[in-house]
């Protein structure tokens, strides 16, 4: 008995020991890595950052710049607002995976185009969530590991110093940087994402200019463009891609019927597109459902419904559905044809927004490169050359959109046409809005704020509960967490 029960001993000591041999080996998950490479990372970022803006954009940032109009479900154009949380929670989401880039970058310097280009991307995101909501999390909010579970909420002004500090960071760094894989805007090259960090550079710099002069550094950046390259053309606008099939699809294609056709054209936008003759209409909306059909287009008829009808109205408007233009075909169910797959894309900037921002900045005095009206003709130019379209010296001359008339009436022609060449970028068309006040948008008809046209997003509301003290002292600090408190930079 005792011979038996030395046996066992044995038998437990050579098991015990034996199960610490090659222990961490045998129980590390092979396919379940510790660190994911940054080329893997970067593309996750950019598709889910691009169809979270998409979403938010339809359903809100169209209506509310009257780009579209709801005809059902009038909740978003009455500006009936609750929380929108799309934006927030993916730049929160994601800028997770943009830190574990710029901490793969610290271990190896070989990915420094990495770290570039993963900051240019994070200076896009956050210019998104402090210019829908104002103050946010921004310094703090990549530190959980280091035990910062409660975030402060950074001032908008502090958000943008970090924003055009990273953005010079990366146009340094990328100037001698070689290309990188796998992302899904320009392919991996680094000369693109430079050109993109500084044409952002300008976007930003004007954004905030009603608050700081930023007269100096623009100027550094347009009189220098050996060191401070930006967009020269529409084939270098920073654009995302759709795919023709599965899995990665313009993201309405998959909508039902239902759902598209509750959004129509805008009568704001349709009226002011007829008025100049503006071919671009044609492929923003279409004919009304019942003269779409017809043989000759000399019948069809384009009729923009009113924001902010109540249900019953938009429903009956013009006389009906039938009588109220959709959305054009290349941004639904023609979205994955070749001609859909050149129009209907996810937008960071585009050349024709650079254009305009130069137009106003020369206008302003803010720069002394460039003259004002060619810098307004290129990017009318660039915005129908982005539909496949040529605008005709006609278009151009028309007392409308000439560039003619006192400095007030140059901005405002900046401001419209912005606005025309802004449509299905409905969130950048806002936040230039509440910045220049063009277009002149009368509140929507049966508004339920005041007739006010809110002017950010409300906080979430998770926020006063997860991090509710820092939440509160953005709230004391920036004013009522309401859709019609200014952000720091929106002048009022």
């Amino acid at each position: 008995m005792k011979l038996i029960n030395r046996y066992k001993i044995v038998l437990c000591l050579s098991l015990l020991f034996g199960c610490t041999k090659d222990f961490e080996e045998v129980n590390t998950n092979p396919n379940g890595p510790e660190k994911v490479p940054a080329n893997l990372l970067l593309p996750g970022i950019q598709r889910d950052m691009m169809r979270s803006l998409m979403s938010e954009t339809w359903t809100l940032g169209n209506v509310v710049m009257q780009h579209t109009a709801k005809n059902q479900f009038v909740n978003e154009d009455r500006y009936l607002w609750g929380e929108k949380n799309n934006i927030w929670n993916a730049v929160y989401h994601n800028v997770r995976d943009v830190n574990n880039i710029l901490l793969l970058a610290e271990e190896d310097e070989n990915l420094s185009n990495y770290r570039a280009v993963a900051l240019v991307m994070k200076s896009w995101m956050f210019s998104l969530a402090t210019d829908a909501y104002g103050d946010v999390p921004y310094s703090q909010t990549m530190h959980g590991k280091d035990g910062v579970f409660f975030p402060v909420y950074d001032t908008q002004e502090a958000i943008y110093t970090g924003i055009l500090a990273d953005l010079a960071e990366a146009n340094t760094t990328l100037a001698t940087a070689t290309n990188i894989a796998d992302e899904l805007i320009y392919g991996g090259n680094v000369a693109s994402w430079r050109k993109l960090a500084n044409s952002l550079r300008i976007r930003y710099l004007m954004r905030i200019s009603d608050r700081i002069d930023v007269a100096d550094e623009l100027q550094a950046i347009v009189s220098d463009p050996d060191t401070n390259p930006i967009f020269a053309g529409n084939e270098e606008h920073a654009v995302y891609t759709y795919l023709a099939s599965s899995p990665d699809q313009f993201p309405l294609f998959s909508e039902r019927i239902g759902s598209f056709n509750e959004y129509r054209a805008s009568k704001t936008m349709t009226d002011k597109l007829l008025a100049l003759d503006d071919p671009r209409l044609y492929i923003y909306s279409r004919p009304t459902p019942l003269t779409e059909e017809t043989p000759s287009t000399a019948d069809d008829e384009y009729v923009g419904i009113p924001n902010g009808m109540d249900d019953v109205g938009a429903q009956e408007y013009n006389g009906g559905q039938e009588n109220q233009s959709r959305i054009g075909s290349l941004f639904y169910e023609n979205a994955t044809t070749p001609e859909g797959l050149s129009i209907a894309k996810g937008v960071i900037m585009t050349y024709a927004e650079l254009q305009f921002i130069l137009a106003e900045a020369r206008e302003k005095g803010l720069i002394t490169v460039g003259d004002a009206a060619t810098y307004y003709t290129q990017a009318i130019t660039a915005s129908f050359n982005y539909y496949g379209l040529e605008p005709e010296a006609a278009y151009l001359a028309q007392a409308d959109v000439a560039y003619t008339g006192t400095t007030d009436e140059k901005l405002e022609k900046i401001g419209n046409q912005k606005w025309i060449s802004l449509y299905y970028q409905g969130f950048e068309a806002w936040f230039d809005w509440k910045r220049t006040g063009y277009p002149v948008l009368l509140p929507s008809l049966t508004n339920q704020n005041d007739d006010r046209i809110p002017v950010r997003l409300i906080y979430p509301i998770s926020e006063q509960s997860l991090n509710g003290d820092n939440r509160a002292a953005a709230v004391t600090r920036q004013g009522a967490d309401d859709i019609n408190s200014h952000v720091w930079w929106d002048v009022e």
